[in-house]
């Protein structure tokens, strides 16, 4: 087994705007504001693990689900116990639900404020 160079230590996400993003991110997962740039151009959540970094990007252009010019590449796979409630509440905090919904009885697609796909799952292994 090799030793590990390093530990994750946080999964960054361009945007437009990351007051937005930060407001919406830290009501979802229960986050908190570990860092911020003194332009606020780079925001840091911490509360989930790695921690969730949002970056001010010029010319940002939404990633499509689940297909189109700017396609995805990666989204947040968010736990919950239940996925009705789960999703209306994240609707309520400014997602909106994907029009494409490859498997919605296991996971919910929706779209950030900045339009970054993010899936609400009861899915757990075993």
């Amino acid at each position: 087994m090799n030793e590990r160079v390093g530990q994750l230590a946080s999964i960054s996400l361009d945007c437009p705007d990351t007051g937005q993003l930060a407001d919406f991110y830290t009501q979802l997962l229960g986050l908190t504001e570990a860092f911020a740039s003194p332009d606020r151009g780079v925001v840091a959540l911490a509360g989930a693990g790695p921690m969730l970094t949002l970056m001010r990007v010029e010319n940002f252009v939404a990633p499509r689900w689940p297909a189109g010019p700017q396609r995805q590449q990666m989204h947040l796979d968010v736990a919950v116990k239940e996925l009705e409630d789960s999703t209306s509440a994240a609707v309520e905090l400014g997602a909106t639900l994907a029009e494409y919904q490859p498997s919605p009885r296991q996971w919910r697609v929706l779209l950030d404020a900045a339009g970054h796909p993010f899936c609400l799952t009861a899915v757990r292994p075993g």
